[in-house]
């Protein structure tokens, strides 16, 4: 089982596909999803179709943590219709809102989470989403939006951050077709696989999101971040607004080009209060984003 000291606590890290739709919308059956999933070594699978839950327990779930959710499409803002990515629901949870607050006060009276998926394919804005009150986060990447070029929420998120709404954001493969598979994970930080615990990591921000980076460890000692993580060429810690820190980055005539590290020191300046995350990427391209924390 693969670690991560996640700022102090050393807990088991999962790996999920939390965005995951079946023969009820659009893809191939469940036995196929959880086949293909458990052949590529992931923990946790949630089963997330359009307006419809799954009963995840008359299922083998090789091996697998298997979740019921759902996606659920109220009426939006400019005659968009919202798709929220519910997690941890019954499977007797209704499919239809009138509105994005109903979905998420549903939602959370029964102990689930809920996010805001692929805002930047809806043409959902940071706006929008403040408009409603207490979404856990939204997919800061989504593999099957990518063929048009959207699978990216990294604006909408740190507008969100600079609102002071400090949430999570999700790497989802959101399959639908096989091409959408193994493109994005979620690598969640939690004592044990079962429902619960990996719900409230969930709500609680115990996570990163990934296309391929593994981070290890990360903490923060008298205003220095400390993290291990794979090999990467690029170091980024996002600050709120304008500010931000790194430790490599491709053309710093300082380090060079051709630069690679597996951890980081970076010493925050006395002058900073506020929320930063952790993002690197690999020499490949491919990002991995940690959740907000906060420098007092």
């Amino acid at each position: 089982m693969n670690k991560i000291n996640f700022f102090g606590r050393e807990l088991n890290v999962y790996k999920a596909n939390l965005h995951t739709h079946t023969d009820k919308s659009y893809c191939f059956d469940a036995e196929k999803n959880i086949r293909l999933y458990a052949q590529a070594n992931y923990d946790v699978l949630a089963f997330t179709d359009h307006e419809y839950t799954s009963n995840v327990s008359q299922f083998d779930s090789m091996g697998m943590l298997l979740l019921s959710g759902i996606e659920l499409h109220p009426a939006g803002p400019r005659g968009i219709l919202w798709h929220l990515l519910a997690l941890g629901v019954p499977v007797d949870f209704p499919g239809k809102f009138a509105s994005a607050q109903a979905a998420v006060d549903a939602v959370h009276a029964v102990n689930g989470v809920i996010y805001c998926a692929h805002p930047h394919w809806c043409g959902i804005t940071s706006q929008d989403i403040l408009a409603v009150k207490s979404f856990d986060g939204i997919e800061v990447y989504n593999s099957s939006t990518r063929f048009i070029g959207k699978e990216y929420n990294d604006q909408c998120w740190d507008e969100l951050i600079d609102s002071g709404m400090l949430c999570g954001a999700l790497a989802v493969d959101d399959t639908h077709r096989a091409h959408h598979l193994f493109h994005g994970w979620t690598m969640i930080a939690a004592a044990e696989k079962t429902p619960e615990a990996i719900i409230d990591a969930l709500k609680n921000n115990r996570y990163y999101a990934t296309q391929g980076p593994e981070i290890k460890r990360m903490e923060l000692k008298n205003r220095t971040f400390i993290a291990e993580f794979s090999e990467v060429c690029e170091v980024n810690l996002v600050g709120q607004h304008n500010s931000g820190f790194y430790a490599i980055s491709p053309g710093d005539p300082d380090v060079g080009d051709n630069i690679t590290t597996s951890s980081c020191s970076i010493e925050i300046p006395e002058k900073f209060h506020g929320a930063l995350r952790l993002r690197i990427r690999s020499c490949a391209g491919k990002y991995a984003w940690s959740t907000p924390f906060v420098v007092d």
